[in-house]
Formats: structure tokens, C-alpha cells, sequence
């Protein structure tokens, strides 16, 4: 039987996830699945409804790949989906929360804003993470008072399809919360990797920079954008090019991350920002999302 709901991990049975958006939803959707009971928290209970019943969807199309009959697919989808309350009030939504993940948008001063609420209402004990990509844990966690129980967790999109986790912990997060944290992701059927607080933490790390080499290396004319992602595709076996991927990221993404690491490490070259960039996100050019970016997908072809 391809249906497997036990989550085991004693010590976090209830997870209080904020913002529920294709990240909250992700992971609201793999914590249910994983046998864990879940409140969704929005401002908005529009949101929430969007949120559900996209939750609902993907479900049902995994239920659709795996074994079993028609029933055990549909008691999975009703089953997960039960697991997983609502709530527009972010104070009632973290009470009982063993774990809480905040995956609200990449703005400093809402999230700092949000952990001051979080660690005001949830319980003793309870561990505190953020889904942040790119922003520092130090300076998210800035106002907590106890800091031991805070740590990142960064999913990547689509967080039911995406094998990764990156589990991040900064210079105070404790021993116990960050091995609470590990087993966490390995109950929730990820691949755990450990990171220290650093910008970009692994991933985005090595990834934004490469972009921003790919792209000044076209605003030298060195290479075409077409040559730059054949090069890489056919020479290093990636998936997509770097201009094919910063469509598919975003390019307000792409600028967003290398804008807050410029900021704070101004002398680090690799962190320089690029005109070309700049130029097309603010003409609104922002990739896949807006039909055009480093490409055109107005048509079927790229142009």
C-alpha cells in the first residue's frame, strides 16, 4: 500500500504554518500527508480557499499515480485534507503549535513584525522556523527573546514535488531545536541538507551568482543568451540555461536576492548588479510569469 500517513516524530505532532500562498500551502500539504495536524494562517480567508482547494487538487492528482483502489485514494485526500484547519488570526493559529513555519512574502519587517506576534501567543517549547530564501536569520530573529529556538527551513517549489530541505541554523539556534528540525524534514519524506546562516544559505548561494555571471557575460557580448544556456545544457547536463531559468525563477526574484546581499556585503563583487537586469524588471519584463523576461513566451516558441 502506497498510502503511508505516520509521521515519526514524538516531539512535533501539531505545525502552525503562517502565510498560505504556493509556499504555506506546499508545505500545510506535505506536513497533513506526513500524518501531522496543521493550521494554515492568512490574512485573508480568501486566501485560505484558494489555498485548500489547491491543496485538494494536488492531492487527488497524486492519489491518481499511486496504488490502491478508488476508496484508499479518496480516504487519503479526505484524510489529509482534514488534518488541516484554517485560520485568519495568527495568535489563535500558533497556540498549540509544537512547530511553527513562517512562510509569509520576503519582507524583513513583516516577518520581524510576525515573530514578535508568534513568540508573544505560541507556547513554551515551541520551535520557531522561517521559509525565508534569502533573508538573514539573524536579522529575521532580531527582536525574538529566546533566539535557541529559532531556525530556517527553506522549501523549494513545488514543496510536494521537491525532494529538498534546506535546515538552516544561526549562531544561537540550539543543538536540540536544530536536530528536532532535521528529524522534522526527514518525517516529511525530504532530503535534509545543513546550512549555517550565510546568504543565500546553499542553493540560492551558488545559484543567483551563476545567473548574474551568465547574464554579465552576455552584457560583454562575450556569448549569445541561446549560446550561453546551449553551452550549459548540452556541456554540463543542466536541465535549463541560466536566461531559460532566470525566466522561469523571475527576474524581480533574481534582482530582489542580489539587491539585499549588495546591500549588506557591498564589496563583494559577486554580488554587483546588473544593468541589463534592472532594465527589464523595471519594464515589467519579469520572465515566464509575464510572458517575457530574458525571452518571449507570448507565442508557443521562444522568440
Amino acid at each position: 500500500m502506497m498510502f503511508t500517513t505516520k509521521c515519526a516524530i514524538q516531539n512535533i505532532r501539531n505545525v502552525a504554518i503562517v502565510g498560505s500562498g504556493l509556499m504555506g500551502s506546499g508545505i500545510a500539504q506535505v506536513s497533513a500527508s506526513s500524518g501531522l495536524n496543521v493550521v494554515l494562517s492568512d490574512v485573508k480567508q480568501d486566501s485560505l480557499d484558494k489555498a485548500m482547494k489547491s491543496i485538494s487538487k494536488s492531492l487527488t492528482r497524486i492519489a491518481k499515480k499511486q496504488n490502491g483502489s478508488d476508496k484508499e485514494k479518496a480516504d487519503y485526500v479526505t484524510l489529509t485534507l482534514s488534518r488541516i484547519k484554517t485560520s485568519t488570526n495568527v495568535s489563535t493559529a500558533v497556540t498549540d503549535a509544537d512547530l511553527v513555519i513562517e512562510a509569509a512574502i520576503e519582507n524583513i519587517e513583516l516577518k520581524r513584525g510576525l515573530f514578535a506576534q508568534i513568540e508573544q501567543s505560541a507556547k513554551k517549547g515551541a520551535i520557531l522556523t522561517t521559509n525565508t530564501s534569502s533573508l538573514s536569520l539573524e536579522d529575521i530573529a532580531k527582536g525574538l527573546d529566546d533566539k535557541t529556538r529559532f531556525g530556517g527551513l527553506h522549501f523549494f517549489n513545488p514543496v510536494p514535488v521537491m525532494k529538498l530541505l534546506e535546515v538552516i541554523r544561526s549562531d544561537h539556534t540550539s543543538d536540540e531545536t536544530f536536530a528536532t528540525l532535521i528529524k522534522y524534514g526527514t518525517a516529511i519524506g525530504k532530503t535534509t541538507v545543513a546550512c549555517k546562516d550565510s546568504p543565500g544559505f546553499i542553493v540560492n548561494r551558488l545559484l543567483i551568482p551563476y545567473l548574474f555571471q551568465a547574464i554579465k557575460m552576455y552584457e560583454r557580448e562575450d556569448a549569445s543568451m541561446t549560446d550561453i544556456d546551449a553551452a550549459m545544457k548540452l556541456g554540463a547536463s543542466h536541465p535549463m540555461g541560466p536566461f531559460e531559468l532566470a525566466d522561469y525563477v523571475g527576474l524581480d526574484t533574481c534582482k530582489f536576492i542580489m539587491d539585499g546581499w549588495s546591500a549588506k556585503y557591498p564589496d563583494n563583487p559577486a554580488f554587483a548588479a546588473s544593468p541589463l537586469l534592472d532594465a527589464l524588471v523595471a519594464e515589467g519584463k519579469l520572465g515566464r510569469k509575464t510572458k517575457e523576461g530574458f525571452y518571449s513566451y507570448k507565442n508557443t516558441n521562444k522568440q
